[in-house]
């Protein structure tokens, strides 16, 4: 029996330690559900492992694309699939660490194989976000696809550009083409959730940021400035930055806003979790307990 075991959480709640401890008492390795981590660019913003966290263990899926590379939930499935096969050659167990929930998703139930969008289509629907805002798309997706209106998170940019680029490249409404049927695995998946209470969460995300900007996030964003309309880009910690690059904010503003950004993505990835039931939740701190429970529901000896 393979055992996939899935750790994930709001950001800044420790996942990344969690797994390095789980892997190291499995002799196992980690793949990471982290969408903007995949990009080389930019390390400080994404809070991607450390050099010595990366030593430690081995690592899949950390900053193995370029900025400039288009990627999607359905290629990930792919290429962690692949990665899983290869594990579990020589181990029974392997980790699966994330904050994007999406991508966990796809690795644990399948996601709908959806057309490779063309690239004037994609550049369209960039730039009508870029210089019209994210009300635009939701006006446009509001016309193409009622039914997935209703159900986006509508302050997320990504699933909007999304949608609308398969609805105008497939001629159907983004719902139709998602099929959304489960697909079956050959492992056993485990899904641990962390996290702490809510002040102690917000104190650790406040502190991170602080912590980012020390380490070279301002000097981060300028080196991929040139980038910045790609989708990689439009997340907390680069849109604010460019903001008080522009001179639309003062640098203290921008610093702040990533803060309360950062907490309100949070609790958007608590909500997310917490709609799955398979998930059991454990404080980071109580990693014996987390070991124990794994131990409970697998065929560890």
């Amino acid at each position: 029996m393979k055992y996939l075991i899935v750790i994930s959480g709001p950001t800044a709640v420790g996942k990344t330690k969690v797994a390095i401890d789980i892997a190291l008492h499995y002799k196992t390795e980690i793949i990471s559900a982290d969408s903007r981590q995949f990009y080389k660019e930019i390390p400080i913003g994404t809070a991607a492992p450390t050099f010595a966290e990366l030593q430690t263990v081995r690592h899949h899926c950390i900053g193995n694309l370029h900025i400039t590379d288009y990627y999607n939930a359905f290629k990930f499935e792919q290429d962690a699939l692949h990665i899983l096969d290869a594990i579990f050659l020589k181990n029974d167990y392997a980790v699966l660490c994330g904050g994007s929930g999406m991508y966990i998703d796809a690795v644990c139930n399948g996601i709908d194989d959806i057309p490779d969008i063309d690239i004037h289509i994609r550049e369209t629907v960039t730039n009508q976000y870029t210089t019209e805002g994210i009300e635009s798309l939701r006006r446009t997706l509001l016309k193409l696809d009622p039914e997935y209106y209703d159900r986006v998170d509508l302050k997320n940019p990504a699933r909007l550009i999304r949608a609308i680029e398969v609805c105008l490249q497939t001629g159907k409404t983004y719902t139709s083409v998602r099929t959304n049927s489960k697909k079956q695995r050959h492992f056993t998946i485990i899904k641990i959730a962390l996290n702490i209470p809510r002040e102690q969460l917000y104190s650790k995300i406040n502190h991170r940021v602080d912590y980012m900007v020390q380490n070279g996030l301002e000097q981060e964003v300028m080196q991929v400035i040139q980038y910045r309309n790609h989708t990689a880009l439009k997340t907390v910690g680069y849109r604010e930055f460019f903001e008080y690059v522009d001179g639309v904010i003062s640098k203290e503003r921008a610093i702040e806003a990533i803060k309360q950004n950062t907490r309100n993505y949070a609790k958007r990835q608590i909500s997310w979790l917490k709609r799955d039931s398979a998930y059991t939740w454990f404080n980071p701190a109580d990693i014996s307990e987390i070991i124990a429970y794994i131990n409970q529901n697998s065929t560890y000896k």
